[in-house]
């Protein structure tokens, strides 16, 4: 067997890093990742403002090291020159570009969790980094890997795929506005099903949901739909020329977080992002024009 690759963990204050422990340390696990395992990790900086940073480094922190053994590091350069490849787990999307920044100078592939950036600004600027350094980079939402969506994405019995609608719960966190948060989960699946080229986009907000309406460049229409009352769980309907399908994200015991790990390994051994950058990009783009239209009077871009 080869040995297994090392990754370092960044940004120790996110749930997923457990998960990712799980899937890839315990061999037992009926959704086992083989192939890598984490060597290092560096806690980060907590947001102070962010609870969800700042009340759950430790905790996690603990748990990697005394669980499965992870050795603790001081600093990003720490945890890239430890590794073969790096996972920038931070759970506040604004700290991810100067993260970013540090890992990248070593030339090592770098997965960047959700949310990517909370700026085409700082997503660009994020992108054209790891050219510089020659480190591959990879981004999205654990939702693309989702089974029941790729089932239904693989199923091309029904014709080509002419629109999709997508929903999933869209709670306000005010540290990474508006569709940043949760509403990435739903973008990432609309724009994996349709492409990246959006021509349009609409959005109706109130106290309770928020509905975005994307056009397309070659005409197809898509749609999203962010619920703050009712409605908890994600899933979608894809259109294709013969008809529709429930996309059920629940069917299948499959974690989301196997089939991202996955692919992150694919980026790793290859070098090459299973999601292209203009996709990641194109994400970015979509809800910083759908966090503007939500603003009082707004009107969408001509």
């Amino acid at each position: 067997m080869s040995t297994p690759l090392k990754l370092a963990l960044v940004g120790l204050d996110t749930s997923h890093v457990e998960a990712f422990a799980k899937l890839l340390h315990d061999t037992s696990h009926p959704y086992h990742v083989p192939g890598a395992r984490i060597s290092a990790a560096y806690p980060g900086v907590p947001s102070q403002d962010f609870a969800l940073s700042r009340d759950r480094v430790e905790g996690y922190t603990a748990k990697l090291r005394d669980e499965f053994g992870v050795t603790i590091v001081g600093s990003e350069e720490e945890a890239a020159a430890a590794a073969d490849a790096i996972l920038l787990e931070s759970v506040d999307g604004r700290v991810h570009r100067g993260q970013l920044e540090k890992l990248v100078r070593a030339g090592k592939p770098v997965f960047v969790d959700k949310p990517f950036a909370l700026s085409s600004v700082d997503a660009e600027a994020m992108v054209a980094a790891a050219a510089v350094h020659g480190a591959p980079l990879m981004s999205c939402s654990a939702l693309r890997y989702a089974q029941g969506f790729l089932d239904a994405m693989a199923d091309d019995s029904k014709g080509a795929i002419i629109g999709a609608d997508f929903y999933g719960p869209m709670s306000i966190e005010p540290t990474q506005p508006g569709f940043f948060w949760y509403g990435i989960h739903t973008a990432e699946m609309l724009v994996a099903a349709l492409g990246p080229e959006i021509a349009a986009v609409r959005v109706s907000s109130n106290e309770d949901h928020d509905f975005l309406v994307a056009e397309f460049r070659d005409g197809r229409i898509g749609t999203l739909r962010g619920n703050r009352k009712g409605n908890g769980t994600f899933g979608g309907v894809l259109h294709r020329e013969k008809g529709s399908t429930f996309i059920d994200v629940y069917a299948h015991p499959k974690p989301y977080y196997a089939g991202l790990l996955e692919n992150i390994m694919t980026l790793c051994r290859t070098g090459v992002s299973p999601v292209p950058a203009a996709e990641t990009l194109a994400i970015v783009r979509l809800l910083e024009e759908a966090n503007r239209l939500r603003e009082p009077g707004a009107t969408a871009a001509t």
